[in-house]
């Protein structure tokens, strides 16, 4: 046993002073309140009652077990109500710190529920506030392409309209007129046309120079007389006179016709200013340029009606500038008009007929040895269809093909003939296939 010291006992008495009248009851009081197992019923009447608690009789042989906290206590030289109370505090101490733990860790663990709700509010936020901008910024990008995908269109629409009415256009022109020919062209070869129309006329002052036929014997006066009346203008240049305007022999850039020119100026104006596509037939029904306009009005009050004009590049300009030349005639004699064609070859006779078929608006039926319009692939034959004519009081006019390389010399009696001279190259080239 250890024996307490003074500094022992003052501890102890300070101990039993700081337990509470609670901490201090008695043992039994204790036992009463809380109602003990049978088999701890022997150790509380031990606690309680300390004289009866004596050593047990030690077996030497057994082994001393540990002892409690209490028998250490006691063992120190305390009594067992200390040793109890102590024992207590401590517990109650284990347990305050053990209950201030458990508080402490609902505390954190409310503060963490509080942080996972905050923070899950915050990520709905974040998440919405994304995908709201997510909306909003693809929006935006839907909204410029569909503004710009709608400006491509209304793009395009004027493009595709632009290129209808281009396209109406183009086929208004091709079925209303021909090739166009284009200003550079006609200066271009302007200057040609000169020397050309110079040419020819001197060919003619020749060639009414030449005998055209053999001097007939005075029992045949017929022919003789026929020929006066086909060539009125010969008789009065083989007696040397000037010959006399008449209707079979118009001057158009006379001033005794000028009723007629002012006729064909007006008809030549309304073709140019005014096209009629479908108006009567006889009348031309097709676009009528600034070179077309000049070329007739060349060929009538320049070359009175009779000469050649250089070729517009293409045999269906040429037909229309014929086209227009036949409409002003038609015009002026009315049904005593007629019209012979002079080509080479069955092909390009079937073009200028189609040609004038378009451009007149006239019928197959119009074409004939007795009709409006007689297509010859013969020089003579043509000759002779257009002496019959005069005679008949009837007024032909004789339209030659640009591949024909030489003129008849019969043709250039006759008071109206058009012909179309080829360019030089084509001229060579076609003497050279003929050859």
């Amino acid at each position: 046993m250890v024996n307490l010291t003074p500094s022992s006992e003052v501890e102890a008495s300070e101990t039993e002073a700081s337990v509470s009248p609670a901490e201090s009851l008695p043992l039994t009081d204790l036992v009463e309140d809380k109602e003990l197992p049978d088999e701890d019923l022997g150790t509380a009447s031990a606690i309680a009652s300390p004289s009866a608690a004596e050593p047990p009789e030690v077996n030497k042989a057994e082994p001393i077990a540990a002892p409690t906290p209490v028998e250490a206590i006691a063992l120190q030289g305390q009594s067992p109500e200390i040793a109890q109370g102590e024992a207590y505090k401590d517990i109650e101490d284990q347990r305050d710190r053990l209950v201030n733990d458990v508080a402490e860790l609902q505390r954190q663990k409310k503060a963490l529920q509080e942080e996972i709700l905050q923070l899950e509010a915050n990520r709905g936020r974040l998440l919405q506030e994304n995908i709201a901008e997510l909306q909003n910024t693809l929006g935006q990008m839907i909204q410029e392409s569909l503004g710009e995908l709608q400006q491509r269109k209304q793009a395009l629409q004027i493009s595709v309209e632009q290129l209808e009415r281009r396209q109406e256009r183009i086929r208004k022109e091709m079925q209303t007129t021909f090739a166009g020919v284009s200003q550079d062209l006609a200066i271009r070869v302007q200057g040609f046309k000169d020397y050309l129309v110079g040419s020819l006329q001197d060919l003619v002052r020749a060639a009414e120079d030449l005998e055209m036929s053999p001097k007939q014997r005075s029992p045949e006066p017929a022919s003789d007389e026929r020929f006066r009346e086909a060539d009125p203008s010969r008789e009065s240049r083989s007696s040397g006179q000037p010959a006399a305007s008449g209707p079979n022999n118009p001057e158009f850039g006379n001033s005794s016709f000028e009723e007629q020119a002012q006729l064909i100026r007006r008809i030549l104006k309304q073709f140019r200013t005014q096209p009629d596509y479908y108006g009567p037939p006889w009348q031309l029904r097709r676009t009528f340029e600034p070179i077309h306009a000049e070329r007739v009005s060349n060929w009538f009050f320049t070359q009175g009606g009779r000469g050649a004009l250089r070729t517009m590049g293409s045999r269906l300009q040429n037909i229309l500038v014929a086209s227009a030349v036949m409409s002003c005639l038609r015009k002026i004699y009315g049904n005593r008009f007629r019209t012979l064609v002079l080509a080479d070859s069955p092909e390009r006779l079937g073009e200028w007929r189609r040609g004038l078929q378009d451009c007149l608006g006239i019928s197959r039926s119009d074409f004939g040895p007795e009709r409006g319009v007689v297509l010859f692939e013969d020089a003579e034959a043509l000759v002779q269809k257009a002496e019959r004519l005069i005679k008949d009081g009837l007024m032909p006019l004789i339209l030659i093909d640009e591949t024909e390389g030489q003129i008849n010399l019969g043709v250039l009696q006759f008071p109206l003939w058009l012909a179309f001279a080829a360019e030089p190259k084509m001229s060579a080239a076609a003497a050279s296939s003929n050859w």
